[in-house]
């Protein structure tokens, strides 16, 4: 019974979501406004994360079979788009190495100024 609590709020916080995305006239995906009202909930203690942590838990290992189904889709494409496959995995490659060299470099920045512009 517990888990069904837990689930039920974590399937609250997302209908939440959807409300927000059906009234706020923004291009932003119902599932981020999910994601940040959870943040928000579990940061200020409106939702105690002991209060959810087995359901998000099991919802976490149960997500890589979540992507049994376009993995299999992403071969179907393959058969068909030949080529372009090379050149989205080059662009995802190339924009992951950016993604991650951007976040280093911002995260060693916060850290300098943090520390009032000294190294070290």
């Amino acid at each position: 019974m517990e888990y069904v609590f837990q689930f039920g709020v974590i399937l609250l916080v997302t209908f939440a979501g959807e409300i927000f995305h059906a009234l706020i006239p923004l291009p932003i995906p119902a599932g981020i406004y999910g994601l940040v009202l959870m943040f928000v909930c579990l940061k200020t203690g409106l939702i105690p994360l002991e209060k959810i942590r087995k359901s998000a838990n099991f919802l976490l290992d149960a997500m890589p079979v979540m992507f049994i189904g376009p993995c299999v889709g992403f071969m179907d494409i393959y058969r068909e788009q030949g080529f372009a496959i090379l050149y989205i995995a080059l662009i995802s490659i190339v924009t992951t190495v950016l993604v991650l060299a951007v976040t280093g470099w911002s995260a060693q920045l916060m850290i300098w100024r943090k520390r009032g512009g000294k190294r070290g």
